[in-house]
């Protein structure tokens, strides 16, 4: 999609949809008066039979029968939130839809007023995060139209300041490693197996110029990588440690570990799902495809700090090799396991990437995990928990949640529950007492990563959705990939 930005009276804006967001109670501005009077006084007509007051959600499609440039006015509300940016974000989702409705190639959006930086930006990112679809499977071969091509900010004093390049370049930039991560966790379990992970980290590191690294069987082994190797021992289909790495010019101001559950299809293993429980289990390595799509963006970016991927993929099946509830697992830090419940696995593999990442000097650990179903009881399906053992990178990460529009929740790391993980066989358990199931998980994680800020992005809620949202449709999200970019280039 092409963007420009141009400075232009309304009436002069030539494109096939015209969109004039509108705060509520302030829809009696210049740019409709210009627009109605070029229109002989039918737009004022048509909004009092409308009844529109720009309220969030309202909009008012009008065409203009050439009586103007762009063929179609689409008077968009915004109501009384006009000041943060997921209300331009999903407005710009909402004009998208209008105008792939029309068949619309150019899409143009009026500012009637100065906004800041990160409300274009926004509407930029919305936009393209709108189009976003996954329908290669489908039979229907009939050619598409070509969608939206084309989208011009304009306003009466509108600038292309370094500052708003810099926006906009980051949002094109951000959109594409999104909608990566979507297409990772929407293909089948068939196609995206661990070797295929590998394969598209590989193709990410080769366009960006990251170095990457993939362990086979026999460097996990010589690396004593024993929750992965554990885990993957019931599949047919061989794990892969993948490891993306970003280094820029000069020295590095930080050293920051991405960490990304990778585990392609969960069955629950000899502790097995129910059928209806495994329907979406394609979607357990939303983490790891969320650091990955991270990761591509960061590339070109170019922030400076030095970030390392770490992701650990593979299956969890049940097969007369499967690992067994009650085995106990002995991790290169020498911390013991006993695995109670095959299904708890994303931990064990996590624990081996937190090791490396520690033994690897990171300044600050973030890992992400569709990790437990408790955590969608405690937060529902559009938030995630935050567990952090650093006050102020928990901040960070909320601060960056909020830009983004990806709601995190700040969940405890209560040390009183570290006994519900303690077994009497080894170190601690894969699992809790029953109750608290994602502070478990998170304080079972804890234990890999030493004294180093260290955050746990539960995202089992938001990373995949069964109904279409306002700027992604159903299926896998793209959750976490734009607050962990924010997060990387603001430190």
């Amino acid at each position: 999609m092409n963007i420009r930005v141009q400075s232009q009276a309304i009436t002069k804006i030539e494109s096939d949809v015209l969109v004039v967001p509108l705060a509520e109670g302030q829809h009696d501005n210049g740019a409709v008066d210009d627009l109605d009077a070029a229109l002989g006084g039918a737009l004022r007509a048509h909004l009092g039979h409308t009844g529109f007051s720009a309220k969030a959600g309202q909009s008012v499609v009008f065409p203009t029968h050439t009586q103007l440039p762009s063929r179609t006015l689409v008077l968009l509300g915004l109501g009384k939130d006009a000041a943060d940016t997921e209300t331009w974000r999903r407005s710009a989702a909402k004009a998208h839809a209008e105008a792939k409705s029309q068949q619309a190639k150019r899409l143009a959006w009026f500012f009637s007023e100065a906004r800041p930086e990160a409300d274009l930006a926004a509407v930029v990112e919305g936009s393209l995060l709108s189009a976003y679809s996954f329908d290669k499977y489908k039979s229907d071969k009939t050619p598409k139209r070509a969608g939206v091509g084309s989208l011009s900010l304009v306003g009466p004093g509108l600038r292309k300041t370094a500052a708003l390049s810099r926006a906009l370049a980051a949002a094109r930039k951000t959109a594409p490693g999104v909608c990566l991560a979507r297409d990772l966790i929407n293909e089948p379990a068939s196609v995206s197996t661990p070797s295929y992970l590998a394969e598209q980290a590989t193709k990410i590191a080769r366009s960006g110029g990251l170095k990457a690294e993939v362990f086979g069987l026999s460097r996990m082994k010589t690396a004593k990588m024993a929750g992965l190797l554990a885990v993957a021992k019931g599949s047919v289909e061989e794990p892969r440690f993948i490891k993306l790495s970003y280094t820029p010019e000069g020295r590095a101001k930080k050293k920051i570990a991405l960490v990304g559950k990778g585990l392609t299809f969960d069955s629950g293993g000899l502790s097995l799902k129910t059928p209806k429980s495994m329907e979406t289990m394609k979607l357990d390595m939303s983490g790891g495809a969320t650091v990955l799509g991270a990761m591509q963006v960061i590339a070109q970016l170019r922030p400076k700090v030095q970030v390392t991927a770490y992701v650990p993929s593979t299956e969890n099946m049940p097969s007369g090799t499967a690992q067994k509830p009650g085995d106990i697992i002995t991790y290169k830090n020498g911390k013991t396991v006993e695995v109670l419940n095959t299904d708890a696995e994303g931990r064990l593999i996590l624990a081996d990437a937190l090791i490396r990442a520690v033994e690897d000097r990171a300044d600050v650990i973030i890992d992400l995990a569709t990790l437990t179903g408790a955590c969608v009881v405690a937060l529902g399906s559009r938030v995630a928990g935050l567990f952090c053992n650093n006050q102020e990178l928990s901040d960070a990460l909320m601060a960056c949640g909020k830009q983004a529009g990806e709601a995190f929740w700040p969940l405890p790391l209560v040390k009183d529950y570290r006994d519900d993980i303690k077994s009497s066989v080894a170190d601690i358990k894969n699992i809790g007492g029953g109750s608290g199931g994602a502070i478990a998980g998170a304080l079972f994680l804890e234990e890999f990563v030493g004294d180093t800020p260290w955050a746990h992005l539960d995202i089992a809620g938001p990373a995949f959705t069964q109904s279409a949202l306002p700027y992604s449709p159903r299926g896998g999200t793209g959750f976490g990939v734009r607050t962990l970019v924010r997060y990387v280039m603001s430190v």
